[in-house]
């Protein structure tokens, strides 16, 4: 039984709960996204597994989940990247920001999200219980892509996509 960490709009921690149950509910909880970029601006992209809890065979950032109650930010991202890529490196906060979004198998996601950068040059090791494929892109085609295919991608990582903060990545390729 994995446990997440419920949260207040200020991100202060208000409680802790099973990770499955706050998605049923759809309670607010602190998560983080992870994205790798490499020397070209590209974003690491991971296609999630299909036996995942929920968003399976969709097209996302590099990777993502929650930290646990004792654990911190950079603990997490560092541990869940090595575990879903085979990519070990430190990622930097970013920025952060609240969505909710109804998801398959009738849960919820509302996190406040926490993103991360990273760099990275090199293939990922995919844990394939996690990753089912990968590839790079560049920022502009990603977003063509997205236009048009909407649904082939998770919710969240075309928030993210949308932000100034990674928009103007100064290792990202232009959007131009």
């Amino acid at each position: 039984m994995e446990e997440i960490i419920l949260v207040d709009e200020l991100d202060n921690a208000i409680g802790t709960m099973e990770k499955m149950e706050a998605h049923q509910k759809g309670l607010l909880h602190r998560a983080f996204s992870v994205l790798v970029f490499n020397a070209n601006g590209e974003v690491l992209l991971q296609k999630r597994a299909r036996n995942k809890y929920h968003s399976g065979g969709l097209w996302t950032n590099t990777c993502c989940s929650h930290p646990g109650p004792n654990e911190s930010m950079e603990e997490a991202t560092r541990r869940r990247l090595k575990h879903e890529m085979g990519i070990d490196v430190q990622p930097e906060f970013a920025f952060k920001f609240i969505y909710k979004a109804a998801l398959d198998r009738d849960l919820i996601e509302h996190e406040l999200d926490h993103v991360f950068t990273a760099t990275f040059n090199g293939a990922p090791v995919i844990n394939k219980e996690e990753v089912e494929s990968w590839r790079f892109m560049d920022l502009k085609s990603l977003q063509a892509d997205i236009h048009q295919s909407p649904n082939a991608y998770t919710p969240w990582f075309k928030l993210i996509l949308n932000h100034p903060g990674i928009l103007h990545r100064k290792d990202a390729k232009a959007l131009r």
